[in-house]
């Protein structure tokens, strides 16, 4: 069984997620960390469960997803995986971060691309990687077929989507991603978010006013 444990960091409040499993090993995705109190927290959970941190990985590459690569990267010395399409969203971070006020970003580059299909292994547990463009071209989610969650990121959020308004991203191509990747994996698949609460495929295909199917 996987263990989602979460943490709210950030301006954005942003969701990073650890999965863990009763092997003690443990995945880290979009840590969003940048103050140091933060970094601290993250620290304080993995160390009092006694976790083994092996991987790091993004659903995206925006600002508030990112800002903990390069301390999860020094710290745990683990490699970050994302999706191809997603480096240059990632490498543009150090461009606008002081624009944000983010004057202390420090910029991770990823060691291995993720691709539709690939299973990301940890302990005796296994994710799948969907490939769920729209949000950000290069935007991917996590699906637990046993445990029956996904870590969706920012592409569908209880009572809404991702916005798609900045660099890379489509409404069309986001609705296609929700429609033909994120609702087929059943409805009592609890989506884990990039911000706010989790929900479920079920509830937000009878109910979110920008993808519910009629």
């Amino acid at each position: 069984m996987i263990h989602v444990k979460s943490f709210v960091f950030n301006p954005f409040m942003e969701n990073t997620y650890i999965l863990h499993d009763d092997t003690k090993e443990a995945v880290i995705i979009d840590p969003g960390c940048y103050e140091r109190y933060e970094q601290e927290e993250l620290k304080e959970f993995i160390a009092s469960n006694d976790l083994k941190v092996v991987k790091l990985l993004n659903t995206h590459c925006h600002i508030d997803h990112v800002f903990g690569n390069q301390f999860v990267k020094d710290h745990y010395k683990v490699e970050l995986y994302i999706h191809q399409e997603d480096e240059a969203t990632l490498r543009a971070v150090k461009a606008y971060a002081p624009a944000y006020g983010f004057t202390n970003y420090h910029e991770a580059y990823p060691d291995q691309f993720l691709n539709e299909g690939d299973e990301v292994r940890f302990g005796s547990s296994s994710i799948e990687v969907l490939f769920v463009p729209g949000h950000a071209p290069g935007h991917i989610a996590f699906y637990s077929k046993e445990d029956k969650f996904c870590i969706g990121g920012d592409v569908l959020f209880q009572g809404s989507i991702g916005r798609t308004d900045l660099p890379g991203g489509d409404f069309e191509t986001l609705i296609n991603s929700i429609h033909k990747k994120i609702f087929p994996l059943g409805d009592d698949v609890t989506v884990y978010s990039g911000h706010g609460p989790a929900t479920n495929i079920g509830y937000e295909k009878k109910s979110n006013p920008f993808c519910a199917v009629a």
